[in-house]
């Protein structure tokens, strides 16, 4: 404990002096920005050392949710500090308060944008992505033709940079939302059939020759065997795809969209040097995508509760 509270008063005494040294130099020099540099770091530091502090003085259980929040909230303040201190443009850098009271006065268009980019692109593609690619990964699964066939292809598909396809889409399925979806649909297909086909692989020889030993067909097999243990990697592209779907879906929407959601939203503030209005998008999405992944794993915690990564 006397460790942890010594780091954190030096660190901190370290930081006051970083700071103090922004207004002897020139804005844009080498300077600035190796200054910029090690506030960043002693900050980092700063909330590492108050999270230990917490670690130790509370118990486990309180600890899990106290240290994140509070190693976040000492980033955040840092992030303020600096900005403050430094005097940094905000074309450049807008402070955490900026950005919040953008995003306080800006409710109806960032809830507009939100419905626009995550209700109707991102959920129906990431359905769309996930339920095909767990389909076609039992059907290859079944067929071994079809998956030496398919995989080679995937794997192309894959390596498709985002900037090249999502034009192409926004041609073939327009500019509304369902472009959109449909970008969301190919980045999320593969990812899904490659976790599934991985998964049902993932049960031990014993245990299907037991199971064939009992004169169990396929279909009993993969319900009652291979597909209970296929789970974990079943939810593994599921959240991993949760996060490519919102990249996706915004990223298409700097290529042509209706004037409407968190993509388009971006480059045209972006044009307009309004990044207070960027990062209030960003921190939707930001806030969207992790909910979604924290949901996503909240089930995933009731399905595989047999997993050994669940055991204490």
């Amino acid at each position: 404990m006397m460790r942890a509270f010594t780091t954190f008063f030096m660190a901190l005494l370290v930081a006051y002096g970083v700071s103090q040294g922004f207004s002897g130099v020139n804005p844009f020099k080498g300077m600035d920005w190796f200054l910029a540099l090690c506030f960043v770091v002693v900050g980092w530091v700063v909330a590492w050392a108050l999270s230990w502090i917490v670690d130790l003085a509370t118990p486990r259980h309180v600890s899990r949710f106290l240290v994140p929040t509070i190693f976040g909230l000492g980033v955040v303040l840092a992030w303020e500090v600096f900005v403050r201190v430094s005097h940094i443009a905000v074309v450049l850098l807008p402070a955490p308060s900026q950005i919040a009271a953008k995003f306080l006065s800006s409710l109806p268009t960032l809830g507009a944008d939100f419905v626009q980019t995550f209700v109707r692109a991102v959920i129906p593609g990431w359905l769309i992505g996930c339920g095909a690619g767990f389909l076609t990964g039992l059907a290859c699964d079944r067929n071994d033709f079809l998956r030496r066939g398919l995989l080679p292809f995937g794997n192309l598909v894959a390596a498709l940079p985002i900037v090249g396809v999502a034009p192409i889409l926004v041609m073939w399925f327009g500019f509304d939302w369902p472009s959109k979806a449909a970008m969301v649909v190919v980045m999320t297909f593969f990812p899904m059939l490659i976790n599934t086909l991985t998964g049902l692989n993932a049960s031990g020889h014993m245990e299907r020759d037991l199971m064939k030993s009992y004169g169990a067909s396929w279909w009993t097999t993969l319900r009652n065997l291979r597909l209970p243990a296929a789970m974990p990697f079943v939810f593994n592209a599921l959240k991993i795809n949760s996060t490519l779907a919102m990249i996706g879906a915004i990223v298409a929407e700097f290529f042509g969209t209706p004037i409407v959601g968190m993509g388009f939203r971006m480059s045209t503030e972006v044009g307009r040097q309004g990044l207070d209005m960027v990062w209030a998008e960003i921190l939707v999405a930001a806030l969207t995508g992790s909910t979604f992944y924290g949901l996503l794993t909240m089930i995933e915690r009731s399905v595989t509760f047999w997993h050994p990564s669940y055991r204490r």
